[in-house]
């Protein structure tokens, strides 16, 4: 990895290298994508099938591509007692943490004869799109269908991608009956977020599409929104850590590795006020990735984006971090609460040395699904807010209105809008 001084120029360089892997730079697989799109949405489940045999190898029909009650059943019988008390534990944690974002309607009356408010609805259908291939992801099911159901969304409808018998990895299947999925659709890829968009006989359309997955199904969601909502453009992993000389350099070497091996695109960060701290990091680094499994694909990240920036100050170091505005963001100092008050971008903050990402990953509750590449300074976490919907409650009396009547065909009438102040003269017509 390279350690570098913290400059203006250091900073805009590096902003620009991770800006690079963001899906809006995809432009080369965009007519792939489209064409794809409007296969599905003129044909439906003749090109959804077509193109996974093409893709995934497997033959489906309209008979086949949703799971059955007896592949759940199965897929039961292939997971471990530990690995399913485990997941069990998990959501239970998830489950609190998103029953405390529930939002309810509110009314407000007064003695003039108004009632204002605000009624909160769930939306009436979500899809989830969940990646499948060699990587089996149960904690991105759990993490996209909880907070639906926290919400009172009542139909979840899940596609993964099938292998090529068809079958849908055992894991995934158990996760999506736990948190409760209503059906779940065995089509991957940009053709499984052209169906969920424009519906198809085999699966119906849905209101909002949420999950993570490949480039295609990143541009998919972001082709069809519009059409349908979405959740987010989600880009690589990233992960920064925030520390001073304090910090346990082996802690935080194993924390950076944690998000680099994920994919070669993957960011690693670390903004420190010790220049002692960065080197020896840099050494525990080098350490891990000898050992690793994935460390062909750690390697690439770090290459390619991973930082070791050393700051002059804190608030240097804090600045650097609110730019960069990471994903997941470390803290680890000697008060790290203090610190977290003057943090303002960052999508999931952990903080402490023993609060580890891969907490936030599987385990303590919070959302993982997080915005990526700079996106935190304006979006936040999947949350329970995702998946409701607001509508204004306005009510007025005769009286009410009588009193403010001429104040809004004043108002109407500055913007030459003699329709709007109609409606509300000819209520006090003489």
């Amino acid at each position: 990895m390279k350690i570098l001084k913290i400059e203006k120029n250091t900073i805009d360089t590096i902003l620009n290298d991770l800006l690079k892997r963001s899906p809006n730079n995809y432009g080369a697989y965009e007519g792939a994508v489209a064409e794809i799109l409007a296969a599905v949405k003129e044909k439906g489940d003749e090109a959804l099938f077509a193109y996974t045999k093409q893709f995934d190898g497997a033959v489906l029909s309209g008979d086949n591509v949703e799971v059955t009650e007896e592949e759940i059943k199965k897929a039961y019988e292939l997971v471990e007692d530990d690995l399913l008390l485990t997941m069990r534990k998990s959501m239970e944690n998830i489950q609190v943490y998103h029953e405390k974002q529930r939002q309810y309607s509110w009314f407000d009356s007064s003695e003039k004869g108004t009632m204002l408010g605000q009624k909160v609805t769930a939306l009436n259908s979500v899809g989830v799109y969940v990646p499948g291939g060699k990587a089996a992801y149960p904690s991105s099911v759990l993490m996209n269908i909880i907070p639906a159901k926290v919400a009172g969304v009542k139909n979840i409808c899940m596609v993964t991608p099938p292998g090529k018998d068809g079958s849908v990895t055992p894991t995934t299947l158990v996760a999506a009956k736990e948190a409760g999925a209503d059906h779940i659709y065995k089509v991957g890829g940009a053709q499984a977020i052209a169906a969920l968009a424009y519906g198809t006989d085999s699966i119906p359309k849905v209101d909002k599409i949420v999950g993570p997955g490949n480039i295609y199904v990143a541009l998919a969601k972001k082709a069809v929104y519009g059409h349908v909502s979405i959740d987010s453009i989600a880009g690589p992993s990233e992960v920064l850590v925030l520390a001073d000389d304090s910090a346990n350099p082996r802690y935080v070497a194993a924390d950076l590795l944690s998000q680099a091996e994920h994919d070669e695109l993957a960011s690693a960060i670390l903004v420190t006020t010790s220049m002692e701290l960065a080197k020896q990091v840099e050494k525990e680094i080098e350490g891990f990735v000898k050992v690793l499994s994935r460390k062909e694909i750690i390697q690439k990240s770090l290459d390619n984006f991973g930082y070791l920036l050393v700051a002059d100050s804190m608030e240097d170091a804090i600045a650097v971090t609110n730019a960069i505005a990471s994903e997941h963001l470390e803290i680890v100092t000697r008060n790290p609460f203090e610190v977290m008050m003057k943090v303002e971008n960052a999508g999931a903050i952990f903080l402490g040395e023993y609060s580890s990402e891969p907490l936030g990953d599987y385990f303590a509750g919070p959302n993982h699904v997080l915005p990526t590449n700079g996106t935190a300074k304006f979006f936040s976490p999947l949350s329970v807010d995702d998946f409701i919907k607001k509508s204004s409650i306005i009510y007025y009396s005769k009286e009410a209105l009588e009193e403010v009547h001429e104040n809004v065909e004043k108002f109407a009438t500055a913007e030459h809008l003699t329709a709007h102040a109609n409606s509300i003269a000819v209520r006090f017509e003489k």
